[in-house]
């Protein structure tokens, strides 16, 4: 069996994969995911078996490049014109999550910030469960084999990771004074 032109694929899943970068890396990094996980798999994909499931194939790959991404971007310095000084309270308290603003980073028409926010409080086991099944429409099974675990597990990380997305921004749209 003979591989389509990688042209091809690069077409038909391309639209996908960079939902998912943008799902499990965020806005800022999903580009450039999306870049690396198509240049490791244009390496790749002569030796691909040709009843090989391309689409988990390239999740997988995609999957590998958002751990790469996180792992680079937590040793990223981020450029500050003061550096905070933190308060007693603060100190007392601890870190704050979730403060950041990614999502003004990004001009982008398709993304909602409120969305990537709240994509982005949830561990990072329920994001990518999420992503994997509903914007990569993968079964449990194959997210299974990406991020370790039963199907099972996958399964109940997806749903956790939907129910803490539709509290966060149905409390968000109650906020605003939104109905959903």
């Amino acid at each position: 069996m003979t591989l389509r032109p990688f042209e091809q694929v690069v077409a038909e899943y391309g639209p996908m994969v960079l939902r998912v970068c943008r799902a499990v890396v965020g806005p800022v990094d999903a580009e450039d995911a999306w870049s690396e996980t198509f240049l490791a798999a244009l390496r790749a994909y002569p030796g691909l078996p040709g009843d090989a499931d391309v689409e988990a194939w390239l999740v997988t790959i995609a999957h590998r490049k958002a751990v790469d991404a996180a792992r680079a971007d937590s040793r990223r310095p981020i450029a500050v014109p003061e550096v905070p000084e933190p308060g007693p309270r603060a100190l007392a308290e601890g870190p704050a999550a979730g403060s950041g603003s990614d999502g003004d980073l990004w001009n982008g028409q398709l993304w909602d910030g409120e969305l990537w926010q709240a994509l982005k409080a949830l561990p990072q086991r329920q994001r990518a469960a999420v992503a994997y099944h509903h914007l990569a429409g993968l079964p449990y099974k194959e997210i299974a084999a990406i991020t370790g675990g039963t199907a099972d597990a996958a399964r109940r990380a997806a749903a956790d990771g939907i129910k803490s997305l539709r509290s966060s921004l149905g409390t968000h749209a109650e906020e605003k004074g939104e109905k959903r």
